[in-house]
Order: structure tokens, then C-alpha cells, then sequence
């Protein structure tokens, strides 16, 4: 019966409010109106990546945390807000409209839920509410100089070792891992066999001796992500999460909330800033970018698109309120955000022209005193793109996410 109806109709089904739901939306509102300081605003709409620095948001996180709010999918019984999954929407979109900073996915939207899932109960009491307070910082040792996509060929040795394993090896493309306190690890313990059955998921402490991190610096001139080396680290068997060898699980489980959702609010804010600096950017005739028919059904495509994409974290979130993973449902979420986003970028450079190609990046921090060279949002275009280029590849690539799709929806 739904596919009979027209896609406004199943849109506005889905997304217009309840008096309930709007006045939610309200006390958010008046709760960002007010708690939300002006600094962590502006850092928030100067954030050229999917990360936020962790100075910017570990003070939000650290307000969220008090008032109760920083973890809205997580279950109340682990601190988490016992929101429904149209009320977990509305805060992602009005804290997107507001300017507010991400909050560091790793703890929160990764090993979190993991933990949940897998961990013992010393291990559930012991960080889940360092996570939510934002006392562990994570990072992600997935990537190996040789294995990206193809993460089930890792090569990060964990030999036994008494009640530790002793870690030889490397990751890479490691976000923030400059700033992390803790690392969720992939690591081989067993060599024969079938490559996913020999991978265990391990819970390390990042300042154990053996452990160096080296910068590696984008093309965006931004210093994100890094190598980090392990030479002969122990890690307590403690520590592991889930069995040995059996690591592949918990992993899969984990990308599926990697890759899903909370991204449709953030593009559709995007979409609307491209609109606005396209109505008063001029030509050298004197002609508005927005007038142009062919720029206008660039953007009208990729408004579409966006909305496609809001349907589709709705089934998500409906699938989280009802105690059930992504699914498969996150493999989409994360091809089609990702390549909505590149999109974005491409129009807003395009808008912007050649203001863009402006390297400024003293005038891109936040409370900078540096004029930029053109508009506010045109400094930030190039960066922007720059960074989201790496966004088809990373959380698994958008060829990796096809073939999943392939083979858990459509059965090929």
C-alpha cells in the first residue's frame, strides 16, 4: 500500500510533526538557544571534516553529558535518553541547523554500542560511562598500509602471551588518534584458515608503552589522521571484546553503525547554504548563479537525493527503537550520504569559483582574527571538498557497500 502513494505523500507521512513532537523540538531549540556558547557555535559551522577537533567537542559533549543528552541512541538503561526515533531526527537536525560541533563518533556511535552488545559486565561498568562523559577519547585501529577495503586481510600480529597479548604491527588512516586515550582494535590471532576467522577485537590503552602515533597530513593541509606502530605492545586479554578469533563479528557490527545514518539534517543545512550563497554571488554580468537553469536543476537533483536519503535513516532509527542493528540499510545510508556529500562539495566550489582555490587556513579557525578572502563560507569550500573526497572510501568503500547491498537485499 505505501508504494502506491506519491513520494510527497510518503514524505510528509513520515516527517511532519506531532504537537508533541514540536514541542520538543521547541525545548531543543531553547536549550541550544541557551546552552550552546557562541565559540563551540562558530567551531561547529568552521568544521571542514566529518570529525570535530576534540577541543571543540569534548566541552559540548561535557554539556550534553550534564543535561543528560549525549548519548540519544544509546538505551536509557546506559544512559541514554529513551528518545523515539523521530525525536533522535529532530535533535540532529535543529543541532545541525544550529551550528553545533559533531561529537567524536568512535566512543559514542561505535565501540559503545559494541560494548553493549558484547562486552562482559566489568567490561559494560567500566567504560560506558567514561564514554558518555567524554573521559576516554577512541580511536579506530581498523586499516592496515595493506588492507583497507579489504580489512579481513590484516596483518597485525597479537601473539599470546600468559594473560596478554603482544601486539607487532601497524594501522593506518588512525582519525585523531593524536588525541585518543583508547583505541578499538583489530588484530590477528591466528594465521590458517579462513582470514576473518583468525581476527580479535581488542579494547587498548593508548598510552602503553610500545604505542607511536605519526601524523599524516591531507590535502586539505589539516592534521586528522595518522600511522600508528605497535612494537611489541601488551594488551591484557581482559580486554578483548567478544572471543578470539571470533573479532570478524563484533567488527561487522560495528561498521553497520559506522556507516548508518545521521547525515540527511547536516546535507540538507548544506543544501540550503549553497541556495543562499548562489542567490547573492554575482557574475561579471551581473547575473545570479541561482538563476541559471542548469545550476538549479543541479541543486533540485541533489535536494532530491537528500530526501531519499532522510526516508531511509527513518527506517533505521526504526530499526534501532525497536532494539534491532542497521542492517544492510546502513551500507545505503553510507554510499548515498557520502556521495550526496561530494556532490555538495562539487556545487559549493562551483558557487564559490575562484575564491575557493584561496588557501586560508589561519582565517578557517575558529575566533581567527584573519579577514577572509572572499565569503565566510567560500574559505571553508576547498577544505570541505578536499576532506570529503576520502569519504566514498572510508567506513568501507561505496564499491564495497554495493556489493553488500547486492548480496543481503537483492540476493544476487
Amino acid at each position: 500500500m505505501i508504494a502506491s502513494r506519491s513520494p510527497r505523500t510518503l514524505a510528509r507521512m513520515n516527517l511532519d510533526l506531532s504537537p508533541d513532537e514540536r514541542a520538543f523540538r521547541d525545548e531543543v531549540r531553547s536549550f541550544l538557544d541557551t546552552h550552546l556558547p557562541p565559540d563551540l557555535r562558530e567551531a561547529g559551522r568552521r568544521t571542514t571534516s566529518v570529525f570535530t577537533d576534540k577541543k571543540w567537542s569534548i566541552p559540548w559533549q561535557r554539556i550534553l553529558h550534564e543535561k543528560g543528552w549525549v548519548a540519544p541512541s544509546w538505551p536509557k538503561e546506559y544512559g541514554g535518553t529513551g528518545w523515539s526515533d523521530m525525536q533522535r531526527y529532530i535533535w540532529s537536525a535543529e543541532c545541525a541547523r544550529a551550528g553545533a560541533p559533531g561529537l567524536a563518533p568512535m566512543g559514542l556511535r561505535m565501540v559503545g554500542p559494541c560494548i553493549m552488545r558484547y562486552g562482559t559486565p566489568e567490561q559494560k561498568a567500566r567504560y560506558l560511562p567514561r564514554i558518555l562523559s567524554g573521559e576516554d577519547y577512541w580511536c579506530q585501529g581498523y586499516s592496515e598500509p595493506g588492507s583497507g577495503s579489504d580489512l579481513a586481510s590484516l596483518q597485525l600480529r597479537a601473539t599470546s602471551d600468559g594473560d596478554d597479548y603482544v601486539l607487532n604491527g601497524s594501522k593506518i588512516w588512525t582519525t585523531h588518534a593524536q588525541w585518543a586515550t583508547r583505541m578499538f582494535c583489530l588484530v590477528r590471532t591466528r594465521f590458517d584458515g579462513k582470514p576473518q576467522a583468525g581476527i580479535t577485537f581488542l579494547l587498548l590503552d593508548m598510552q602503553t608503552p610500545g604505542i607511536k602515533v605519526r601524523p599524516i597530513i591531507t590535502l586539505a593541509g589539516e592534521h586528522e589522521v595518522n600511522q600508528v606502530f605497535f612494537d611489541d605492545v601488551r594488551v591484557p586479554k581482559a580486554n578483548r571484546l567478544g572471543e578470539e578469533n571470533d573479532g570478524w563479528t563484533v567488527a561487522k557490527y560495528l561498521l553497520e553503525f559506522e556507516r548508518g545514518g545521521g547525515s540527511g539534517a547536516g546535507l540538507r543545512i548544506s543544501i540550503g547554504r549553497i541556495r543562499d550563497l548562489a542567490s547573492k554571488q554575482l557574475d561579471d554580468d551581473g547575473k545570479r548563479l541561482i538563476d541559471d537553469e542548469a545550476f538549479a536543476a543541479k541543486l533540485a537533483a541533489a535536494s532530491v537525493a537528500v530526501e531519499a536519503i532522510e526516508m531511509t535513516e527513518h527506517r533505521v532509527m526504526s530499526a534501532l527503537s525497536a532494539g534491532k542493528p542497521p542492517g544492510p540499510a546502513s551500507s545505503m545510508l553510507k554510499m548515498q550520504g557520502t556521495e550526496a556529500m561530494q556532490r555538495l562539495d562539487e556545487l559549493a566550489i562551483e558557487v564559490i569559483g575562484f575564491y575557493s582555490a584561496v588557501d586560508q587556513p589561519a582565517a578557517r579557525q575558529p575566533g581567527s582574527n584573519v579577514e577572509p578572502v572572499g565569503p565566510v563560507d567560500g574559505m571553508l569550500a576547498m577544505a570541505r571538498y578536499l576532506n570529503n573526497r576520502a569519504g566514498s572510501i572510508y567506513g568501507g568503500s561505496n564499491e564495497i557497500q554495493r556489493d553488500i547491498m547486492a548480496r543481503l537485499v537483492l540476493g544476487l
